[in-house]
């Protein structure tokens, strides 16, 4: 039986259930700044490494999408649970949208390209269409080896679940001030960093390579992002795990991907050698 085909770049209809999430989670990220102490801060600070930068970063990205290399099960579902604390869906979903960007990279189809406008680039995309979040069935076609994996369907279905058992911990732990830091404040400052990825990043910047699509590096979106604002380099080298193509290009993810190796808990790690990189037409033009 063949999926049906889905426009990921589609302005029709609106998904009032992501849409009322992220108002909801915009308001009391406000709020926090109301209820602030250094201990809900510092919950913050650290779940939002964990969450972005092992979540994001060294899981749904440079490991479930681009497969840039290997690491136990135990150590993959982990990072895979982390992620689904962003509130950016589960790992069959992000995998998918995200093969898809590649694909279709500031071309027709591309889920989220400035191309359509700067705003539906960094957010306004995530509220439009088909709500497919939990549609492993469609979002499978384009993340099989994923699909196949009956932990992934079924954290896919699930994915909220992570952040309400985490909330409620937060509360009994903390209180309100720990909720609202260590959920609503962080969640909302992780998704406009993940999203700066895919707007900032292919509207300002510098490329180092002369890539198909408008990828861009940028410092201060790489710092937001433990190194994922090194862009181009990543469009480039997309299985690549290393972003930071340079020691000036500081990458952070790639830095404890180092020490996971180091400790035997990383292996087949992708990385291009110099002569890949120099085989790689560079762009010298610097973008405005």
């Amino acid at each position: 039986m063949q999926t049906r085909e889905i426009d990921f770049a589609s302005k029709e209809g609106i998904s009032w259930g992501t849409t009322s999430a992220f108002v909801v989670f915009h308001a009391l990220a406000v709020v926090a700044l109301f209820y602030t102490t250094w201990q809900a801060v510092v919950v913050a600070v650290v779940l939002h490494w964990i969450c972005i930068g092992w979540g994001i970063g060294l899981g749904y990205h440079r490991l479930h999408t681009h497969r840039s290399y290997k690491t136990p099960k135990v150590v993959e579902y982990f990072f895979a649970l982390c992620a689904t604390m962003t509130l950016q869906g589960g790992p069959i979903f992000w995998t998918a949208m995200h093969r898809i960007h590649h694909q279709k990279s500031d071309q027709p189809g591309d889920p989220h390209t400035p191309r359509d406008g700067k705003w539906w680039s960094h957010m306004l995309w995530t509220i439009f269409g088909e709500e497919l979040h939990g549609d492993t069935e469609v979002l499978g076609k384009y993340a099989p080896d994923l699909a196949k994996d009956r932990f992934y369907r079924v954290l896919t279905h699930w994915h909220w679940v992570p952040l309400v058992v985490l909330g409620l911990t937060l509360l009994a732990i903390g209180g309100l001030p720990w909720l609202l830091w260590g959920v609503f404040l962080r969640v909302v400052f992780g998704l406009h960093c993940t999203w700066l990825v895919n707007s900032a990043t292919h509207l300002w910047g510098t490329r180092r390579f002369d890539t198909r699509d408008d990828s861009k590096n940028s410092l201060w979106v790489a710092l937001l992002t433990f190194g994922e604002g090194w862009h181009n380099n990543h469009h480039a080298h997309p299985t690549s795990a290393r972003h930071g193509m340079t020691w000036r290009e500081i990458d952070l993810t790639w830095m404890q991907l180092r020490l996971m190796k180091w400790l035997g808990l990383a292996w087949d790690v992708q990385v291009p050698t110099a002569s890949q990189i120099a085989n790689k037409a560079v762009a010298a033009e610097n973008a405005a």
